[in-house]
């Protein structure tokens, strides 16, 4: 009896959770949660011009080519450039996998094939993480003097901004709309949905950690 008590309880849960799911689902498909929540992390929206862009790379692609986050972030870096007056882009991320040349380096390429002259392209190769990012760029750049600028997508700026200032870099942000161009198309809201999820994740980590500072 006993065990048939706890398998009644058991499904009665299990459908709760269901219910739960599919509800939660249905909500981020047919309502924009997904787009207010990347728009809230984005902060300041006024694209600041500045003397030295610092562009954050994202994802790796196995055959070396660039990712599609950082292809977007590197075509918004180029706009950047052309619409502004930077005088130095700093392309961060060194995240390698088969022998190919780092994130920052593909980066980099794509940016000097788009315009940008390759002696104004600067490489940190040796981060792994948004902190790493904000520690080498720091050390990179520090002595050096103008107005800096972040650019990185629009759900990662809350992080990525707070972290940069958290080791004493001093930046403005500048996101552009990554999750925000999808939120026309139901079609990518579930999964730019899980990635908010996953960084609101990193977010309480870093906060946890001390690395990053809450308002």
């Amino acid at each position: 009896m006993t065990a048939n008590r706890v398998l009644a309880a058991a499904k009665r849960l299990f459908a709760r959770l269901s219910m739960l799911f599919t509800v939660t689902c249905l909500i981020l498909l047919f309502t924009p949660v997904a787009g207010w929540y990347a728009r809230l992390l984005a902060g300041p929206w006024n694209d600041p011009d500045g003397d030295i862009l610092i562009v954050l790379t994202s994802d790796e692609q196995p055959d070396g080519i660039i990712g599609l986050a950082s292809y977007g972030r590197a075509v918004y870096a180029v706009r950047a450039w052309r619409e502004g007056h930077f005088r130095a882009v700093v392309v961060c991320g060194g995240n390698t996998k088969g022998g190919h040349a780092s994130l920052a380096a593909v980066m980099g390429q794509f940016l000097v094939a788009y315009g940008i002259p390759k002696e104004k392209v600067f490489l940190e190769e040796r981060s792994t993480t948004t902190r790493e990012n904000a520690f080498f760029t720091k050390a990179l750049i520090a002595s050096w003097p103008g107005k800096r600028v972040l650019l990185t997508s629009d759900f990662h700026m809350f992080r990525a901004y707070r972290t940069f200032e958290a080791v004493g870099l001093e930046v403005s942000p500048r996101p552009f709309p990554d999750v925000l161009k999808h939120q026309t198309s139901r079609v990518y809201r579930l999964s730019d949905s899980w990635g908010l999820l996953l960084e609101t994740a990193k977010i309480g980590y870093y906060w946890e950690r001390g690395w990053i500072h809450l308002p």
